[in-house]
């Protein structure tokens, strides 16, 4: 059981050495991941279509 609280202890300490960035920065970066993600999905998407219309095209 020491261990256990040792270590919330020494996570405790680290925590509070972190830098955590404003709220305005974090916002803006999770907004460019989730509109990359988007772009993304689509060109994965729209290649995946391509790709299943020839497969499906050769095989007829």
């Amino acid at each position: 059981m020491e261990k256990v609280k040792t270590f919330f202890t020494n996570v405790k300490l680290e925590m509070a050495k972190v830098s955590w960035p404003p709220r305005a920065e974090l916002f803006e970066s999770t907004s460019v991941v989730i509109v990359s993600l988007a772009i993304l999905t689509v060109i994965v998407g729209v290649i995946d279509l391509i790709l299943t219309y020839l497969i499906g095209f050769m095989f007829k």
